[in-house]
């Protein structure tokens, strides 16, 4: 039984390996009891009991495939009807080394289902459910690939985008409440994922690739600090607020009544 000192539950999807497993490791370690989601149910039993043992918090487990929408809305109910859960990540991501031309559609929209339409079914679960008990918190992983697409071919990268924009979305319209959103945007990080999306890790510029462990302390450090986006390599925070900044100043010039002048189109007034 949850403590009255405990923050509560933190469900964390993805949680049997990489990034989820150390999501579940160190919020067990601040106290959270957890719930911890994925398809190998093995896994998540000997990583319960791990946390357990190590931790003495609560760790259950329950297995589903968010790429299964039935699943998904398994696990949304949970959300919607277990008040202990104050917390949820929603690590469960998958990529596809492809590019679009040529790429195999059906992998493109479990991808698709599994980075986008699962991320929002859970994400309208809890901050519904958290809104109506006055509390919670809700962690997005995004991808820096959201920042950079050019970089990434293939709809990987769009998928992250999308990550982003709903997280920034829901933070205006949750500002004034006690509800706390977070999108986090990890670069490479040393995890099961590249094996699965088909890519050689030994390819990759050890020099940009994090460690799950370093990833979600800083994810952490993050959110301890009140960041809405966290990007844990990026040197200077400073950097992300001014592309901010200048994605603010062109809201006026986004829609008007007439095209701009240097189209030539019907009545444009000139700038």
């Amino acid at each position: 039984m949850t403590s009255v000192s405990s923050p509560g539950t933190a469900l964390v999807t993805g949680a049997s390996s990489g990034i989820g497993k150390v999501y579940a490791q160190r919020l067990a370690r601040r106290g959270y009891d957890v719930l911890l989601v994925a398809r190998d149910g093995a896994r998540l039993e000997a990583l319960g009991a791990d946390i357990t043992a190590k931790t003495g918090r609560k760790a259950e487990f329950l297995v589903a495939d968010l790429g299964n929408p039935a699943d998904t809305g398994a696990v949304a109910a949970r959300i919607a009807a277990d008040p202990a859960i104050t917390l949820l990540v929603n690590n469960a991501g998958m990529g596809v080394e492809r590019q679009i031309v040529g790429a195999d559609a059906d992998k493109v929209d479990a991808m698709v289902q599994l980075n986008v339409a699962a991320l929002t079914r859970l994400s309208v679960a809890a901050v519904n459910a958290f809104t109506a008990r006055g509390r919670g918190t809700l962690v997005n992983i995004a991808s820096v690939v959201a920042l950079i697409p050019e970089n990434f071919l293939g709809a990987y990268a769009a998928t992250k985008a999308y990550v982003l924009a709903l997280t920034q979305s829901l933070q205006s319209e949750l500002k004034d409440s006690p509800v706390r959103v977070q999108a986090v945007l990890p670069g490479l990080t040393a995890t099961e994922f590249f094996d699965r999306a088909g890519m050689d890790k030994a390819t990759l510029p050890p020099e940009m690739v994090m460690s799950a462990e370093d990833l979600v302390e800083a994810a952490l450090a993050g959110l301890d600090l009140g960041e809405t986006i966290t990007i844990p390599a990026l040197p200077d925070a400073a950097d992300w607020q001014r592309l901010v900044d200048d994605r603010v100043r062109m809201a006026p010039g986004l829609s008007l009544r007439h095209p701009a002048a240097r189209y030539g189109v019907g009545t444009a007034v000139p700038a």
